[in-house]
């Protein structure tokens, strides 16, 4: 991702980007579920979607079920895109909370386009003219990671990037800066660079084992720390959203492709082994198994500086949160924008470097709150782990935006890049945080003009929704890939 898109973007005359990579390393490959920037990503790098998505034997994904989170037999359903439409300046959500304690209504996913065509299995791009109610559809993809990375290669070698086979063994650093200097490879070879970008995963090669710049553990507010991946036979129709189903000791993921289903495990291992998480996975799956269970350790949290010296860390070398809304792709495309929009000189001004560490720790952090939201927010009391995530303390961010919310459903999430109201509200009152008043503004509205317009909106969004393809239906016509297609 950041070869194509420093690639692309830079001028390719002025500049040599190389990118040291190994075939026998491989990569972690399953983060196969991605959020809508990712659409925007794809776009900034001239990449046709439909050609994309067939090499990557892609499906669309409108938002995430999640089960058994609030409580043993819960459902909700977190879509991409708005509830419904603000009304004179207040909020959406603010007016279904007063409409809803004055006459039973549906829950609020009714008022969402990518909630009601996931619910009915449908699809269709809204497309940049679009109009209401398709215009408030918000997507994003299932893919498998590791046909996106080898797509992604082939691209950043169209663009000019240098490929280099090996594996990196050594750095070495320059005695006066402090900056690395060179990287060696296994059969001896020194390559030499100005600006190195860490991507080589969780034990962080330049950051960490040279660098030392230290990590921030998060496992405290987030206690999961293993996961078990395993693909299996695709049942039917592929779905297009993720499934995110809570076990005992952590959840499991449901990821339909064109050609399988994508699953996991995530657990903590202080509450079971590698033996009783693979056994509740092989329980639960919908297929036959097609491979063997792969199992991976981590440590939620972030690298201290994201930024250190000359070497910019990306993906899981600055740091992992955990699967849980799909994050993970996206920090690595908002390490790279960001690094874009400070891209250094020779001198490297700390100015540049310091900017992107506190812009880097913010986006982390948010995304830290919204995720441990979903673990504090439960009464589910039937295990260990769940009576330790529902009493935890949490970071007083969180707790502060919470107060907010219970008490006037307030939020605040103006200039935010990633998870904004709408999505907010889906996991508050998914899992059954409701607040006690509603926003006084609400007292200039009509309640009978109110409960009109949602009507409205909501019928608007179920006739959109049934007008649209099979989800099915749209990909066999438009991105179907080669060994799929009929």
């Amino acid at each position: 991702m950041a070869a194509s898109a420093l690639a692309t973007l830079l001028d390719i005359r002025t500049i040599k980007i190389v990118l040291v990579e190994s075939d026998e390393i491989g990569i972690v490959g399953v983060g196969e579920a991605t959020i809508p920037p990712i659409a925007a990503f794809n776009s900034m790098l001239d990449i046709n979607e439909d050609t994309f998505l067939a090499a990557t034997k892609a499906t669309f994904k409108l938002g995430i079920e999640f089960v058994d989170w609030g409580r043993l037999g819960d459902r909700y359903f977190h879509p991409f895109g708005p509830h419904g439409q603000d009304f004179r300046g207040v909020h959406f959500h603010q007016l279904y909370l007063r409409e809803a304690q004055r006459r039973q209504r549906p829950n609020i996913a009714h008022w969402s386009m990518s909630a009601v065509a996931a619910e009915l299995g449908r699809f269709a791009r809204p497309g940049p003219e679009g109009r209401l109610p398709l215009s408030q559809l918000a997507y994003a993809f299932h893919f498998d990671a590791g046909l996106y990375a080898g797509f992604l290669r082939s691209h950043a070698e169209r663009k000019g990037v240098q490929r280099v086979e090996g594996k990196i063994v050594d750095a070495t650093l320059d005695g006066e800066t402090g900056h690395v200097q060179s990287v060696t490879l296994t059969d001896g070879r020194a390559i030499n660079g100005e600006l190195y970008i860490d991507c080589s995963g969780f034990g962080g090669l330049l950051i960490e084992e040279k660098l030392l710049t230290g990590y921030e553990d998060w496992s405290h507010w987030l206690p999961c720390d293993r996961a078990v991946a395993a693909p299996c036979a695709l049942g039917g129709s592929p779905d297009p959203f993720t499934r995110s189903t809570a076990r005992s000791a952590g959840w499991q993921w449901r990821i339909p492709l064109q050609h399988r289903m994508g699953n996991g495990l995530v657990y903590s291992s202080a509450h079971w082994g590698r033996g009783d998480a693979e056994a509740v996975l092989h329980d639960n799956l919908e297929g036959e198994l097609l491979a063997e269970p792969r199992h991976l350790t981590f440590t939620a949290g972030r690298r201290r500086l994201a930024w250190n010296g000359n070497v910019v860390s990306l993906g899981l070398s600055s740091g992992f949160v955990e699967p849980l809304e799909s994050t993970s792709i996206h920090f690595i495309q908002s390490g790279i924008a960001k690094l874009l929009a400070l891209f250094p000189d020779r001198r490297f001004d700390p100015a540049e470097r310091n900017e992107y560490n506190r812009q880097m720790a913010d986006v982390f952090e948010d995304v830290r709150d919204f995720i441990i939201l979903h673990y504090k927010a439960t009464q589910r009391d039937d295990s260990d782990f769940w009576n330790q995530c529902r009493t935890m303390t949490i970071p007083g961010s969180l707790a502060d935006k919470l107060e907010l919310w219970r008490t006037k459903g307030r939020l605040f999430r103006e200039g935010r890049e990633l998870f904004g109201t709408a999505s907010w509200v889906s996991v508050l009152l998914g899992q059954g945080i409701v607040p006690a008043q509603t926003e006084p503004a609400l007292e200039a509205i009509d309640p009978a003009v109110a409960s009109d317009a949602l009507d409205r909106m909501q019928l608007s969004y179920r006739r959109m929704a049934e007008s649209m393809p099979a989800h099915s239906d749209f990909i066999a016509r438009a991105c179907a890939a080669a060994s799929e297609r009929p």
